[in-house]
């Protein structure tokens, strides 16, 4: 089975000026998590759609599916975690729970506040976790990397057609998902940012999917505007 985890459980403290979690935002005439909802919604690879968000926010993201989306069986909300890879652990726990995990049985992580994925990173990214076990969604770095050890001085300046802005979806195997995961230790743990760290960490390879530099993260109030530009520009 092919399952989609939509991340939302953060209270996007970088946003400034709101006590409302970014996700839950105003981005044209529908919340921006409604806008990613749907963008996994209408791919019908997909067996379920995962939501997480933090505990006092499940009945009113409910709502907002029902209001927007309609009465749909593959779509469930349940708690995230405290940290982005307890949230993913608690995707795959619901998974496990209520399907069960075998060999073919793909995740699709993506953060919620990235409400322009395609259709064709979504289909490019099942692809790559079927046949690879592990892709993340990328762009080449457009400006230049800047390496600064003490933030005060330049340590480094890498060569820029090595580099990537990571993106999400992020799609594994469960499977090999999980089982890099059991055997993190603790000092691994906290050095985690997302998923495909876990693969890098274990020397697995994690294959590179294109991505779109309009596949924007919504996380400070520029890019709230932008966002709204860029659905003006797509509705033209």
């Amino acid at each position: 089975m092919i399952f989609a985890a939509i991340l939302a459980g953060g209270i996007g403290s970088r946003m400034g000026g709101t006590d409302t979690p970014k996700q839950f935002l105003t981005l044209g005439d529908r919340p921006v998590i409604v806008h990613t909802i749907e963008k996994f919604v209408i791919n019908n690879k997909i067996d379920k759609i995962i939501v997480l968000t933090p505990k006092n926010f499940i009945n009113h993201t409910n709502h907002l599916i029902k209001d927007y989306i309609g009465e749909n069986d593959n779509i469930v909300v349940i708690e995230g975690g405290k940290t982005r890879n307890d949230t993913l652990i608690n995707s795959i726990n619901y998974i496990e729970e209520n399907f069960g995990i075998d060999d073919s049985s793909i995740i699709i992580t993506h953060d919620s506040v990235r409400p322009f994925v395609t259709h064709r990173i979504i289909e490019d990214n099942i692809d790559a976790a079927q046949k690879y076990g592990a892709c993340d969604t990328v762009v080449p770095a457009t400006d230049t990397i800047v390496e600064s050890v003490d933030g005060e001085t330049i340590s480094n300046i890498p060569v820029r057609s090595y580099y990537y802005q990571g993106q999400t979806p992020q799609s594994f195997n469960i499977n090999k998902l999980n089982s890099l995961m059991c055997s993190l230790t603790e000092d691994e743990i906290n050095i985690l940012t997302d998923a495909c760290k876990i693969f890098t960490l274990k020397g697995e390879d994690v294959y590179l999917v294109d991505g779109e530099v309009t596949n924007i993260k919504i996380t400070y109030p520029y890019d709230l505007k932008l966002a709204n530009t860029i659905l003006e520009d797509n509705h033209d």
